[in-house]
């Protein structure tokens, strides 16, 4: 998940480069912290928040795979809280992530252009970021979204060498294809075919016995064999992986990041704009989902996809715009040092909710509502805002991100703070 902080360095996860005497990025060193986009570092904060609220709610609570069987809905409390989450969070919180990741590798080809040494840096930075992530998918939660990323950004990487038209092209198309793919399989045959319901139905049986009971080798054991089934899941989401990657390049390329303040306006419009109709399209769904209305079938699901894009992108349009007032500046503070250590929190957050889901920590698996989940998220959270307030005082990046450069430089380099 992990863009990156948004330096030169890393493809959204890290610094800019070091300048040298002639202002060019010198690619033999890494960055220092001079040059932040705080707006950017505080975006990626509240989009933490909102992927561990999901992954808490429908991943770690349950399994995956229990949200396309019918059940009986939630009661009470739990049922607003769903609520919430299904029309203002899910997936939009995920769709942030991509979008600083494009902005970050966008940020690195423009300052490396003419220096083949800071594009191998990049690429070995992709890679060490696909071990990272196949470490973190193999033995800590098949939900994983790094190695994803890692993929992706070097599937988009060409394009970033590219003309902006091509860019654009490619990330209309992308985003398109994710938008009305439910639209298609009566045309197209599934890249991937999704498990029929027999297997669906063994498969949460089984993880809500695994899990909830089963010692660290036999989740591991159960883990593995259950990769296969989330294959579906990531090639229905990857047209809008690898289009909101070009989105966020194309808006460092415009000038929309690093010129904030120019376009401050015109963000707050669009961020009104987008998101009225991203809540609109999103409400209608969740309203004929809990109001038990007719399905508009496939074109609801058009609707869904689209409200999420649009949502998203009016976040992180109010979010830029609010960092261009200096009200909003501290407003947006206390979220700054989570975002910079977004990949070591993120890694966190998958190991305390293993510990607190699965058989060998607390094996709440199955067992614990909404409401509950809702108190451990912000709890969680809460630790890691002061956490990372604490630790970036003293250090000059996260554990992981500092692990993140010394594997790509492949050499010591300072952690501590002069």
């Amino acid at each position: 998940m992990l863009a990156a902080e948004t330096n030169v360095d890393d493809p959204g996860i890290d610094d800019p480069g070091i300048v040298d005497g002639r202002g060019a990025a010198d690619p033999a060193r890494p960055a220092d912290l001079s040059e932040r986009l705080p707006a950017l570092d505080a975006l990626r904060g509240l989009a933490l928040l909102g992927v561990l609220a999901i992954n808490l709610e429908g991943e770690f609570r349950v399994s995956i795979f229990r949200q396309f069987l019918p059940g009986p809905p939630e009661a009470g409390l739990d049922r607003w809280i769903d609520a919430v989450l299904l029309t203002f969070v899910d997936m939009k919180a995920f769709a942030l992530f991509p979008l600083l990741f494009g902005v970050g590798l966008a940020i690195q080809v423009e300052r490396g252009a003419g220096r083949p040494r800071r594009t191998v840096l990049l690429l070995r930075r992709l890679l060490v970021l696909l071990g990272f992530g196949l470490v973190h998918l193999v033995l800590i939660w098949n939900g994983d979204i790094l190695t994803a990323y890692a993929v992706a950004g070097l599937a988009v990487l060409p394009l970033l060498f590219g003309p902006t038209w091509l860019m654009g092209a490619a990330c209309a198309a992308c985003l398109a294809v994710f938008a009305l793919q439910s639209l298609l399989p009566p045309l197209l045959p599934p890249i991937v075919a999704f498990p029929d319901r027999a297997w669906l139905v063994r498969q949460v049986a089984d993880a809500d016995r695994v899990y909830a009971t089963g010692g660290f080798f036999e989740i591991l054991d159960f883990r593995i064999r259950e990769i296969a089934g989330f294959l579906p899941l990531h090639a229905f989401v990857l047209p809008r992986t690898l289009g909101l990657f070009l989105l966020g390049a194309l808006a460092w390329r415009a000038g929309l990041v690093r010129r904030a303040a120019r376009f401050a306006a015109g963000l707050w419009g669009f961020a009104a704009l987008a998101a009225g109709t991203g809540v609109v399209l999103t409400l209608a769904t969740a309203a004929r989902s809990y109001s038990g209305w007719p399905s508009l079938g496939r074109f609801e699901a058009v609707g869904a996809s689209v409200g999420t894009i649009l949502l998203a992108l009016g976040y992180a349009a109010a979010i830029l715009a609010a960092g261009t007032t200096r009200t909003g500046r501290r407003g947006l503070a206390w979220a700054e040092p989570v975002g910079r250590m977004a990949f070591t929190n993120y890694i966190v957050q998958s190991l305390v909710l293993g510990v607190v889901f699965y058989g060998y920590g607390l094996g709440l698996f199955g067992r614990l509502g909404l409401t509950a989940g809702l108190g451990i998220v912000l709890a969680l959270y809460a630790v890691q805002v002061v956490g990372s307030r604490l630790w970036l005082r003293r250090f000059r990046h996260g554990p992981l991100e500092w692990l993140w450069r010394v594997l790509a430089y492949g050499r010591a380099l300072p952690l501590r703070r002069a």
